[in-house]
């Protein structure tokens, strides 16, 4: 925890540096000011972590609530000044070298001067704030738009999966996913009523909630959780662990998810029986959470154990890095959440980086995986260009490959 702390501290420092130094250099404000805004935005990037200790040593009213809607807005609004800075920055390279170049080959500085009037300290200070404080109202135009886009109910996104040899009794079979809730002091109970609501009317045969429901404990967030429990479905609803199950107390949650009315499946399968056909549903524990509780080391394998012959087997991993795992094991579909499809600009890039897979459905070896967006968002309120969804996934006959 020390470590992490120095990381962040640092990291953060960084940050601030760099954002007021971009912002205030050309300006009239004091050094002590800049000093000081300096600091300010250490603090604030520092305010959600600071309040998530402290609701997890049990302090939680309605002040710390509003402590951390202003703490993860003002992280948001930070994102994208660093990252509007960035950008314009890295812009404005090749015409700095061409500046230096020109430097270097005029003949005078009165020349260089005269050539190249922009140079003028007053006018270039005047260009350099404007786009400063366009900057600063990109940003904050952004941050609101991040808000109404987090907000609203999650649309459906309806996802035929093609499965090669479906029984006909399983045509059509729908799987209902929500995932990456992330109830919190930003996402109380009536958003959870609102996806609920969405859920009963798409005629779920199985409802698979994978992972990452919460982000606190279940005394501070069962009643929020409590209508999950009135999502209906033909054959059952599921649930499989996501990490930050592991960060709020992962046996009390899966306890009250229990009594939901929901199966967990740590590294387990369940049958179900369509007519003829049978299709095996196996859900498997967070891909590292193993490190904090080694029971629950994640196994795919382990969740075909004792498994009969089935004419589809399907996987519930929270994370997309299961993949590898899945399609050794011999699963014809993968169904996954945690990377909310990347939430806002850049973070869809850094994405990348960690995952094989940030949305939509891909094929893997002789798998298929369909990676959600999310159904919330975690963090920030905030969601830019990759909009929350309840996922309907339909099965249909066919094989053939969907994508890389």
């Amino acid at each position: 925890m020390k470590l992490f702390f120095l990381i962040y501290f640092i990291i953060s420092a960084l940050l601030a540096t760099y954002i007021s130094w971009r912002l205030f250099s050309n300006t009239a404000v004091r050094r002590i000011w800049k000093i000081a805004i300096a600091f300010g935005i250490v603090g604030m990037l520092f305010l959600p972590v600071i309040l998530l200790i402290l609701r997890r040593t049990g302090l939680d009213n309605s002040f710390i609530d509003v402590l951390v809607w202003s703490g993860y807005l003002g992280v948001g609004f930070l994102s994208f000044v660093f990252t509007y800075l960035v950008i314009r920055d890295v812009l404005w390279l090749p015409a700095g070298a061409f500046n230096i170049i020109k430097a270097r080959i005029s003949k005078s500085a009165q020349e260089k001067a005269a050539s190249n009037p922009i140079e003028n300290p007053s006018r270039r200070g005047f260009l350099v704030n404007s786009m400063n404080y366009g900057i600063v109202a990109t940003a904050a135009l952004s941050t609101g738009y991040g808000i109404a886009e987090a907000k609203q109910t999650p649309a459906v996104e309806e996802v035929p999966v093609p499965i090669l040899g479906l029984p006909e009794s399983f045509e059509g079979f729908r799987i209902v996913q929500i995932t990456d809730v992330h109830i919190s002091p930003t996402f109380r109970r009536s958003c959870v009523e609102d996806i609920v609501a969405v859920v009963n009317t798409l005629n779920a045969d199985i409802v698979a909630l994978t992972g990452d429901l919460v982000d606190g404990t279940v005394d501070q967030l069962s009643d929020d959780v409590a209508p999950l429990g009135q999502i209906k479905s033909a054959m059952g609803n599921y649930f499989v662990t996501g990490n930050h199950e592991y960060y709020s107390g992962v046996r009390d949650w899966i306890d009250e998810i229990r009594r939901r009315g929901f199966t967990v499946l740590i590294n387990e399968h369940r049958i179900i029986t369509g007519g003829k056909g049978k299709m095996l549903l196996a859900g498997v524990t967070d891909y590292r959470e193993g490190r904090m509780l080694p029971d629950h080391r994640s196994d795919p394998q382990k969740a075909l154990n004792a498994a009969p012959e089935t004419d589809i087997k399907i996987l519930l991993a929270h994370q997309p890095k299961s993949i590898f795992a899945a399609a050794r094991a011999g699963y014809d579909l993968q169904i996954s959440g945690h990377t909310h499809g990347g939430q806002f600009f850049p973070w869809n890039f850094v994405v990348g980086l960690s995952q094989p897979y940030i949305s939509g459905l891909h094929t893997h070896a002789d798998t298929q995986i369909y990676v959600s967006r999310g159904t919330g968002y975690w963090g920030p309120p905030v969601r830019v260009g990759s909009p929350s969804e309840i996922t309907l996934i339909k099965l249909v006959s066919g094989g053939e490959s969907v994508g890389g």
